[in-house]
């Protein structure tokens, strides 16, 4: 990272992300175009990504980006389920289009379709899976930039930024940093900090979207009793009277005459 200026060089706590996201992580295949982005390779076959090709590529993928006078020129696109969420993100802070989900075929090309475009630039998450916009792109002469990973083919692919396209984590690392970058070209947040969490980029399973509602929602209260109050009776019981006893025409039992003699 060398060639880069000061300024665009990345912090450790960039590196420490990346690291953590898992962008370096490749695939065991590998193709022939991709070699110059390729550190080495494991010993259990997986090839792994120079994360300082792919920060160079960022820094010059927004410089792209930022060049584009119009930000609606720009369209971001993603049928990979995992790089959907991060698409619609990108393109709301970039102020861009998106197309998350199935590419229908003639956007690009087709003039009588309602969703027809016309961009300026193009930016693919993975060349294989989004082949139909990358064919489509290179009909009409649009500049594509592609995430790339070690088996992705390169063709018609004008800038390739080579990390991890298969993995949620990898994806949103990798369009928050760029999204980050540009809005630091245009001059709209500083290069201290900048407020969006990058797990908003990340792709979230509905199901667990909802198991978590769910969770949230049923709040385990104690169940609360209620004591009835004891009624307090207004009447004033009688007070107790002492009753005197008669004992005349009692009987006593006879003395005992103790002084005689037994008689044996």
């Amino acid at each position: 990272m060398s060639s880069l200026p000061a300024i665009l060089q990345p912090k450790e706590d960039d590196i420490q992300k990346l690291l953590a996201a898992e962008v370096h992580i490749g695939t065991t295949n590998s193709d022939f175009k991709m070699r110059d982005y390729i550190w080495k390779r494991r010993p259990d076959g997986v090839n792994i990504i120079n994360i300082g090709k792919t920060w160079e590529k960022l820094v010059y993928a927004a410089r792209v980006i930022v060049a584009i006078e119009n930000p609606q020129d720009i369209v971001v696109i993603s049928a990979r389920p995992y790089g959907q969420r991060a698409v619609l993100k990108f393109a709301q802070y970039t102020n861009t289009q998106s197309i998350a989900g199935r590419f229908t075929p003639g956007t690009f090309t087709n003039q009588i379709t309602k969703q027809f475009r016309e961009p300026r630039l193009v930016i693919i998450t993975d060349p294989r899976v989004d082949a139909q916009a990358v064919k489509e792109a290179s009909y009409t002469n649009i500049p594509i930039i592609a995430f790339c990973d070690t088996d992705a083919n390169l063709k018609y692919v004008d800038l390739v930024i080579p990390g991890n396209n298969k993995s949620k984590h990898s994806i949103g690392l990798l369009y928050w940093l760029l999204a980050r970058e540009v809005l630091r070209l245009r001059g709209t947040i500083s290069r201290d900090s900048w407020d969006v969490a990058v797990d908003l980029f990340f792709f979230r399973d509905p199901e667990e979207i909802e198991k978590s509602e769910e969770t949230q929602n049923a709040v385990v209260t104690a169940p609360t009793v209620v004591y009835d109050e004891p009624a307090i009776s207004t009447t004033v019981e009688p007070a107790f009277e002492a009753t005197t006893q008669s004992w005349e025409g009692v009987t006593t039992a006879p003395d005992a005459q103790w002084g005689g003699e037994a008689n044996w």
